[in-house]
């Protein structure tokens, strides 16, 4: 017979902010071989979540130059 388990209150972790660049990705493939041997205890599970947002900035820039001589266009009259 399996009993509900207990249930504590989250536990809200600080934000962590990210910033996004585009890459090329390699993959390295790492094999962890487990083995697992059951035994009864008391489980305290913390149950971790990662919410995530995203933004976007776009960054625009202006110059104004002065250029000494003759206008390249004619004057209208």
């Amino acid at each position: 017979m399996r009993c509900r388990p207990n249930m504590m209150p989250p536990i809200v972790h600080p934000t962590k902010c990210c910033t996004q660049h585009q890459m090329q990705t390699t993959i390295v493939p790492h094999i962890h071989p487990s083995h697992t041997t059951y035994v009864n205890h008391h489980l305290f599970q913390h149950q971790h979540y990662f919410p995530h947002t995203q933004s976007v900035v776009n960054d625009v820039s202006h110059q104004h130059v002065v250029c000494p001589g003759a206008s390249p266009f004619p004057r209208p009259f």
